[in-house]
């Protein structure tokens, strides 16, 4: 049986923010990062909102959010007490805003707000899902929450909030989209609906990512993978992710690499770790024919080949390291954390969904070979 639940409705274009002006008399809160907040931006909202409503700013939002950042949003939550909760900003601001309306309505502190996510940025796909990851900076690690309590009601998508999104910032958040719509198409949750959110959304990806990499002022560019990253959010929404986040969350939250960036080091590894098993390889395979990156008549591993082959050629084109260790990250401190990573890896939830059967050996066995970058494939 499969299950399919798309409760956000979208608002999207140059003028999607006009959604915004029939709220009224409500007391709102929004939730940003300082960055956000001191530079002016945050004005997209405040000065189209009527002024009718009383507005609150929550601007502690920070990458990685912490759970002493969500705690410090709670006390905020009581205080307000908002019919409506905007979340502002990248993923992290997003996934701050969701935590906060997680442990309210754990806590019962609140009734349920109206929750609007606005993303400045192509790559989470926070806004059209009920996940959100905390940090726990004492353990090192990263967790991952879900609940249709946190699934936005409205997602506002405005391509013009991405223009100014740095190279660095558009490489890695790009890299994360593809990394969603990959892992979604092969987690044990796929279906129908999924893998065809999966293909468009990296159809779009192709057409546009180098483009607003090169000229982060070409809106159609821009538009594309916003679209790109909401779908591959729809598909793992649905569908599940696996193990290349797992991991990827232990990388951030052991030595605070970007998750984007975590994501891609890893995705070529996990991909050939998984294509141990030919049904999985065979899925990635018929991936590579629908998005035009392979032929019907080439052999499976010859697709994916050509995927992987892409990835690394888009990884190269943004000049992204393709190793931990070009990282700067010392190999004793890295090997120390090994045991670490793979237990909490292990516990995450993305693994739930994962494809290919993987226990701890198989995990560390990746964590090392993405240290110096070499290719991965033998079970464990």
């Amino acid at each position: 049986m499969s299950n399919v639940t798309m409760k956000t409705r979208i608002q999207e274009g140059k003028q999607a923010r006009e959604y915004l002006k029939g709220i009224k008399n409500k007391r709102i809160l929004i939730v940003c990062d300082k960055f956000l907040s001191e530079n002016g931006a945050v004005t997209y909202l405040t000065d189209i909102l009527c002024s009718g409503n009383a507005v609150e700013l929550f601007d502690k939002a920070i990458p990685d959010p912490t759970i002493q950042v969500v705690g410090s949003g709670l006390c905020m939550m009581y205080q307000v007490k908002p019919e409506i909760v905007i979340g502002f900003g990248g993923g992290s601001a997003i996934d701050t805003a969701k935590g906060i309306i997680y442990f309210s309505m754990v806590k019962e502190l609140v009734k349920k707000p109206l929750f609007i996510a606005v993303p400045t940025t192509s790559g989470t796909g926070s806004e059209v899902t009920q996940a959100s990851v905390i940090t726990d900076p004492d353990n090192k690690s990263k967790h991952l929450i879900s609940s249709d309590e946190i699934l936005p009601d409205v997602a506002v998508l405005d391509p013009t909030l991405t223009l100014s999104v740095p190279q660095a910032v558009t490489a890695n958040t790009g890299m994360d989209v593809l990394t969603h719509a990959l892992e979604a198409y092969v987690a044990t949750g796929a279906n129908a609906f999924s893998d065809a959110m999966a293909e468009k959304s990296i159809e779009l990806l192709l057409k546009s990512l180098l483009g607003c990499y090169k000229d982060g002022n070409d809106l159609k560019a821009r538009t594309r993978m916003q679209e790109a990253s909401t779908l591959a959010g729809i598909a793992f929404n649905t569908a599940g992710l696996g193990i290349n986040h797992s991991i990827a969350h232990q990388l951030g939250g052991t030595f605070h690499i970007p998750h984007g960036l975590a994501n891609a080091i890893l995705l070529n590894h996990v991909i050939e770790y998984n294509c141990t098993s030919q049904e999985i390889m065979n899925k990635y395979a018929a991936l590579a024919v629908k998005v035009q990156l392979a032929e019907a008549k080439e052999d499976s591993r010859d697709a994916v080949k050509a995927i992987k082959g892409l990835i690394t050629a888009l990884m190269r084109c943004m000049k992204m390291p393709e190793s931990v260790m070009e990282l700067g990250i010392d190999r004793m401190e890295y090997e120390k954390q090994l045991k670490n990573m793979v237990d909490n890896a292990l516990m995450d939830a993305c693994f739930a969904t994962t494809p290919t059967k993987i226990a701890g050996p198989g995990i560390q066995k990746i964590l090392l070979d993405i240290y110096e970058g070499r290719e991965s494939g033998r079970k464990g």
